[in-house]
């Protein structure tokens, strides 16, 4: 995939490809017409709307349930997540500001939180999310330019770092590495997105996520944290990205809906509350996850459909 993907483009790929209303897991990632690991959870940017030409369709059916499905899959029990900053702006101080520090803080106190205990409900084949994770710090990598241009460059990103002992690949397959670049993401509609593959044999799972500084795409607004604008962007779509990461990791997938949204994905540029408390008392506007449970109850905050579904464990 090159680094413009024109909005034409990615709407007619959805409505005619991978995010149609065919329970199919939102995927961009055979675009260029390369094999690839899925592209998956991919974060829109904030007003667009990846589903714009199937919803104005004529006769169309009625709409099932917006619950998540579960279609088989494993889930993440845990995660093991250990950071990587790649890129040559990664030794500019100026351009790291808080952000390397300000995302291990908020990975290390996504653990055992109220917001991550939003997606606990969910079972797989290997058990139950549960909302212990590990977080093992970060890397750098500025000895070759950041490349996204394809979910392969940032697996082979992952498989470099574990090869070369930066990364212990979590033997149980979940381990959680995400990719934070020094690339403006353009032209291209959408902020971050996550999956799955393997490096020497081993399962392992992966985000990308674009630099988002001066983003109003990707931007949550924060105005309560004290949080840099890119810090505030990079932690809300981690939230987005871990999430669907827990509940929806791997091929044959785990849960997600009639039109191949993850919990995330249901709640994109939603917020409940001006700020979320993690364990170690760090303070995220973040977006909520949606809850097949709280839909049912009828107890979550509503999406941007109105469906109350949302949670955000404030």
């Amino acid at each position: 995939m090159k680094w413009v993907i024109s909005f034409l483009l990615i709407s007619c790929s959805l409505v005619f490809g991978q995010a149609s209303s065919n329970s199919a897991r939102q995927d961009l990632s055979t675009l260029h017409g390369r094999p690839e690991p899925p592209m998956l959870g991919i974060h829109w940017a904030r007003g667009f709307d990846p589903f714009a030409r199937s919803n104005e369709a004529k006769n169309a059916p009625a709409r099932k349930s917006p619950n998540m499905t579960y279609h088989g899959g494993k889930i993440m029990p845990t995660s093991v997540s250990k950071n990587i900053f790649w890129g040559s702006s990664w030794n500019n101080s100026a351009f790291v500001g808080d952000k390397i520090s300000g995302l291990d803080s908020w990975y290390t106190g996504f653990s055992a939180s109220n917001y991550a205990k939003t997606s606990d409900e969910y079972t797989g084949t290997n058990g139950q999310v549960g909302d212990s994770t590990v977080n093992q710090g970060w890397i750098i990598d500025t000895s070759t330019p950041a490349n996204g241009s394809s979910t392969s460059a940032i697996l082979a990103e992952v498989c470099k770092q574990i090869t070369n002992g930066s990364i212990t690949a979590d033997p149980n397959g979940n381990g959680y590495y995400p990719v934070y670049v020094d690339v403006k993401r353009g032209n291209a509609g959408y902020c971050a997105y996550h999956s799955a593959g393997t490096c020497n044999g081993q399962l392992v799972q992966f985000a990308f996520f674009f630099n988002l500084d001066g983003d109003p795409g990707c931007d949550p607004v924060d105005t309560t944290t004290g949080h840099s604008q890119g810090l505030a962007a990079l932690s809300n779509v981690s939230g987005h990205e871990l999430s669907e990461a827990r509940t929806d990791p791997a091929s044959p997938g785990a849960w997600y809906d009639s039109r191949g949204q993850e919990n995330g994905d249901k709640c994109a540029w939603t917020f409940n509350v001006p700020s979320v408390a993690f364990s170690n008392g760090s303070q995220w506007k973040i977006q909520g996850e949606w809850s097949n449970a709280a839909y049912a109850a009828g107890t979550g905050y509503p999406n941007s459909s109105g469906q109350r579904g949302c949670l955000d464990g404030h």
